[in-house]
């Protein structure tokens, strides 16, 4: 399992991170655990969690459940120094915390303070910023993104003052490094000056979604994340699952994510099917896992950190393994590019 650097922090992380969204709803504790033992015994050093998993659907009542049963696996005797950590402080309007209080001084102590408590360790290697307060075109916003109601100087301030609770915990051992999710260029480059000018710690890494049919990073933050050392960790690097091809042809497993959330979280459309057919077509020429080449092809991405892939069964787990084993043709890669410019921005 290749490693990469984590930003500037020092730390490194494996070129595939295990999410653990569907653990406490789509998975039992027991195989979460059991994700966690194959993930690691694979190569893989780094998962991925937040406040508010497990999803599909958000309750109430399970907010926290993943970060729990992460705790377990270290309660249970898992060894803490094996794993880079990361989670996440929910952000603004998430009713389910904090009555959907905004990311701030206030706010980030006691929350880190939960995520440690569920988790059951002294500290976490990557906290994360889950949305910006001003709000985020991520999530299929993109489409009626509007910033000119933004209040540039509150973001200036809000980011100081974020950026001085961090470092407090950083000081306190309590957290190892900064990173920021669903952000913008403009939102990152922001959060960089700050740290430049002595507020707090740098920003490590930025967690948006990347993948064969999302490709927005590559216009709006490429340049910037490979000329700062923030690399990306891509989340849905599957689509959901799409990419995988078990969608086609209107089939809808049974538990699977469609199956739970009907939409996809807008990601199912009209123009999807036939862009994930383009590469379902290219894998099938080439004797490629379609799996497979989805998450090699991350790999091939200048910026790229580390891919985040979720699995609620163990074979899901073992095939998005078998990736690291395979490198992408020029061939192949050329037809990638021949099909992304055919079936652009496909949700």
């Amino acid at each position: 399992m290749k490693m990469n650097p984590l930003g500037r922090t020092g730390l490194m992380v494996s070129e595939l991170c295990l999410g653990s969204m569907t653990w406490g709803s789509q998975n039992t504790p027991e195989e979460g655990h059991a994700q966690i033992d194959r993930a690691l015994d694979a190569g893989i050093n780094f998962v991925d969690t937040a406040e508010m998993y497990p999803v599909n659907p958000i309750r109430a009542e399970t907010v926290g459940r993943s970060e729990e049963i992460i705790g377990d696996w270290f309660a249970k005797g898992g060894a803490r120094d094996r794993m880079i950590l990361a989670s996440k402080h929910s952000g603004a309007g998430f009713a389910h915390a904090r009555d959907g209080a905004p990311i701030s001084s206030a706010t980030i102590a006691q929350t880190v303070e939960g995520n440690l408590r569920r988790l059951k360790t002294d500290y976490i290697d990557l906290y994360q910023f889950h949305w910006p307060n001003r709000g985020s075109y991520m999530f299929r916003q993109n489409w009626t993104f509007d910033p000119s109601t933004q209040d540039k100087a509150a973001t200036m301030a809000h980011m100081e003052d974020a950026l001085g609770a961090l470092q407090k915990l950083v000081d306190e051992g309590k957290i190892r490094a900064f990173g920021l999710s669903n952000e913008s260029a403009w939102g990152t480059a922001q959060w960089l000056r700050k740290s430049e000018e002595g507020h707090g710690p740098r920003v490590a890494s930025i967690q948006n979604e990347y993948s064969l049919l999302c490709r927005i990073y590559d216009t709006d933050l490429a340049e910037l994340s490979v000329n700062e050392d923030v690399g990306l960790l891509a989340f849905s690097p599957l689509a959901a699952g799409l990419l995988s091809g078990k969608y086609q042809g209107g089939a809808v497993p049974s538990g699977s994510r469609m199956d739970l959330n009907g939409d996809l979280g807008g990601r199912k459309t009209d123009r999807v099917f036939p862009a994930v057919q383009a590469y379902l077509d290219i894998a099938d020429a080439h004797g490629l896992d379609p799996v497979h080449m989805a998450l090699a092809w991350c790999r091939t991405r200048p910026f790229m950190c580390s891919a985040i892939f979720g699995a609620t069964t163990m074979a899901q787990l073992d095939r998005a393994l078998g990736s690291v084993d395979v490198t992408l043709s020029n061939e192949v890669l050329e037809a990638i590019t021949a099909a992304h410019r055919a079936h652009p921005m496909p949700y």
